[in-house]
């Protein structure tokens, strides 16, 4: 196991945000001589719902909570009596934290388990450290407003854009792009703007062309429909 001090993640840089640098040294993996007592005790105090369960440092699965308990077996019965789930359930660690996070959708889990170049497990990222980062890097702690557009990729000139933002008096602080999900041809870019007022940007962007399928601000002329941001953020339900 990685025996480093990774820093909090309060403390950690935007750039370059890797998999390892994430990893909760708190957390410890299961052995499959450990027991469903033990298991299920460490679920409670560690506050997660998953654990790996790790032999010799190699990452066989993971344990789940709801696992144990349908597994209905006496609770001083080891490891070895269950099968662990989701074997190709992790992030190698030089992976960007945006993967931890499309993992962590793909499994519905809300850990995930690190693993070196080597295939040895490193330790786990509770998925709660990953959405706050994704907050940070967003900007969403600076005041402001959001706007989302939705384009053909080969439209996107993130310069262009900047540009028209900047004709209003307004800076980009952030800014996130992801598949649209109802239509494979288009992208979805999030921005976060310096500025609350947007009705300006908002008529630059859409004379040009842009689409802007959501918008989210501090005035009260805005349409608060916050589908886009709930999605961005619903890990936070963990």
């Amino acid at each position: 196991m990685n025996t480093g001090l990774a820093p909090p993640p309060e403390e950690r840089t935007l750039q370059g945000m890797l998999a390892r640098d994430f990893i909760n040294l708190m957390v410890p993996p299961l052995k499959p001589s450990d027991t469903i007592e033990k298991a299920l005790a460490w679920m409670e105090k560690f506050c997660v719902h998953q654990l790996p369960l790790v032999e010799n440092e190699k990452y066989k699965g993971l344990v789940s909570e709801a696992m144990l308990y349908d597994a209905n077996l006496p609770t001083h019965l080891t490891l070895t009596n269950l099968t662990p789930v989701f074997p190709d359930c992790f992030v190698t660690e030089d992976q960007h934290f945006y993967e931890v996070v499309r993992i962590a959708e793909s499994f519905n889990v809300q850990t995930v388990p690190v693993l070196s170049k080597e295939h040895r497990f490193m330790g786990v990222i509770v998925l709660q450290d990953t959405v706050n980062a994704l907050a940070r890097t967003l900007a969403t702690q600076n005041p402001g407003s959001i706007i989302v557009l939705s384009m053909p990729a080969y439209n996107y000139s993130l310069a262009q854009i900047s540009r028209l933002v900047e004709e209003n008096n307004a800076k980009i602080l952030s800014s996130y792009v992801e598949p649209d999900q109802q239509n494979p041809n288009l992208i979805k870019v999030t921005l976060k703007l310096s500025v609350k007022e947007i009705s300006r940007v908002i008529a630059t962007l859409e004379r040009f062309g842009y689409q802007v399928v959501a918008y989210f601000g501090e005035n009260e002329d805005i349409d608060f429909n916050r589908e886009r941001l709930d999605i961005l953020f619903k890990y936070l339900e963990f």
